[in-house]
This record gives C-alpha cells, structure tokens and sequence, in this order.
C-alpha cells in the first residue's frame, strides 16, 4: 500500500513511525507545511517526503492519515473524500458542530471511508470490559466512573484554541463511554473550576472538572478531570454491574497510591503521558484502519460517531456555563 501522512508534529511522527514498520505499507509519504521537518522525518524512519498535500494525492495513494492541525482537518478530509481515497484523521473533525455536519454531508455524498482517531477503542482493557459487559459477566450495569488527568497542563497557546477541556480532553471519554457501554448519553450536567493558570480562565476554560451524564437506560456515569495530576497520566474507567465491577486502567502504570497498609500495588513508574499508555493502543488503531482501506472492516470509528461524541461535549459544555443539566437534543442540529 501508498499510505500518506499529512502533518509530522508529535501525533503525525509517531503515526509515522508505526506505518514505516508495519508490513502492509510498500510506500510512506509524508507532507508537510515545514518542508525541513518532514525531510528529517523522512530521513530518520526511511521514507520520502513531497512538497505539500497537493503533491501527496498526485503520487496516487492507497490510504491518508491526517495530523495537520485541527482547523485544516475538515478541508483535508473533505480533499481526500474528493479523491476518493480512505482517510483517518485525529480527533476532532472539525472546530464545531456545523463544520463537522458539512463533513459528514460531503463524506457520505462520496461514499469514502473515514475513520476518525479515538484510539482508547483499541486499548485493551476498554475492549475486554465491553467484551464482559456485552457477555453478561457483569450483570446488568449500574454505575460508570470515568477519569482522565493529564500530569501536566498545556501550554496557554493550546488552551486558547482548545475548545474547552469537554471538547478536547473529556470528548475521549464521552466516545469510550458509548463504545463500551453500547448506549447514548441523553443528558449532561457539568461543572468546573480554574484552580490553575490564568490563562485557563482568560480562554474561558476550566482546569478541573467533573459531569454527571444520564444513559439512555438510566444508567449514570460520572466524570472526573485535571489539568493538574502531577502524580502522572490517569486514565480510567470503572463499570459496576448486578454481579461484578471491572476496573480499566487500573495497571502498575495508574499514578495512585494506596493509604492501606502493606498494599503494594501499583509498582510503578506512573505514565507520563498519551503516547507511551496507548502506544499499543495507536498501533491497533492504524493496522484497523489499513484494514478499513483495503475493504476487509467497516470504519471502526466513522463521523458519525465523532458526531456523537462532540454532541455530549457541547452539552457539558454549555451545562457548566448555565449551571443546569443539559439533554443532549439541546445541542443536536
């Protein structure tokens, strides 16, 4: 397979990296506004590198991943649907509900297939628990607990173009959510506060928040988030049911400590981040979605779904802003 790779920042080298080794791709092409980076991308991983997207589509390619920053995603996608040639991208599709709609419209107008980067999809303890879930080894669920906490807090250039901490960090667990439980969120109630930096705040953003969000079986999840886990990089999910509760993320990596004595779980050393607790993950995701390109699966993850997600976002969202619960048909368009 030609498989290109348009955007080498942080995510679009690492994708990069796992297509240059993976057996199915003959050919990796890489393009980027900063001709100098891709080159020694290129260089470094034995690939090649051409002047811009447009040159990307002109060498025939099989497949596309997309890296480049969020406001070109949806032109990129919409591009590549024009040539009717497979697409993943990262998360989000687009800035906004609107933007992301006007994607849809014109992917399925195509008829190409998309798959958009959720990679927790692909981790394998969410895919076990919704495995047991769907199995019945945990009875009927009851309860869902979601947390995800970065080590560390962006930069104040990131957070100005962010979206918030629901649409950019949180629209990860409201995707996961649907993914494992197999149901739809129907309504959000939201809160945060700006314990941090000031310019959370100045972006209109919160550093710490929290969600109650009702399934449409009545089942109730709760969120929890930060900007500021300095014990390491936290991402977990708890699902208790009828007759057992199933704990993901809870590996010797989790940054928790236990005040019981003699308990000396987890080993350690925490993760630091994204990249190194999904890196199998990431993997997964990529080899799928070479799988979607070549017909053998249907998009593990298509627009619709991101669609999905962003709706749950803009829901909590707007809940912490008006201080109420928020149904998601609030927001839908």
């Amino acid at each position: 397979m030609r498989v290109g790779v348009l955007g080498v920042g942080r995510i679009g080298v690492h994708h990069a990296e796992t297509l240059a080794r993976h057996p199915d791709v003959a050919d990796l092409v890489l393009a980027d506004d900063d001709a100098e980076r891709a080159r020694e991308v290129a260089q470094r991983i034995g690939c090649r590198v051409v002047a811009g997207v447009d040159a990307a589509f002109a060498v025939g390619l099989d497949a596309v991943v997309v890296a480049t920053p969020t406001a070109t995603h949806p032109q990129m996608i919409i591009k590549a649907a024009g040539f009717g040639v497979p697409v993943f991208c990262e998360k989000p599709v687009a800035d906004g509900i609107p933007a992301t709609l006007e994607v849809l419209a014109q992917v399925e107008k195509t008829g190409t297939p998309v798959h958009i980067g959720f990679q927790r999809r692909f981790d394998a303890g969410y895919l076990a628990a919704g495995a047991a879930l769907r199995a019945g080894e945990l009875g009927e669920l009851r309860r869902v607990h979601l947390v995800t906490a970065d080590r560390e807090p962006p930069p104040a250039q990131y957070v100005a173009n962010s979206g918030g901490i629901f649409r950019d960090m949180h629209v990860h667990d409201f995707d996961i959510l649907r993914a494992v439980t197999g149901r739809e969120v129907v309504e959000v109630y939201a809160t945060g506060a700006n314990r941090g930096a000031d310019y959370f705040g100045e972006a209109q953003d919160i550093d710490v928040s929290a969600a109650v969000l009702t399934l449409d079986d009545g089942t109730v999840a709760t969120l929890q988030g930060s900007r500021y886990n300095g014990a390491g990089y936290d991402v977990r999910m708890e699902l208790g049911g009828t007759k057992a509760t199933w704990a993901v993320g809870l590996d010797d990596g989790v940054p928790l400590r236990s005040a019981e004595p003699a308990v000396d779980f987890p080993a350690g050393p925490s993760w630091d981040g994204f990249l190194r607790r999904f890196a199998p993950a990431y993997r997964a995701e990529l080899g799928a979605f070479l799988d979607l390109a070549r017909g053998r699966i249907t998009s593990p993850c298509d627009v619709r779904d991101a669609l999905r997600a962003l709706y749950i976002a803009e829901a909590a969202d707007l809940s912490r802003r008006l201080h109420r619960p928020v149904r998601i048909d609030e927001v839908q368009q």
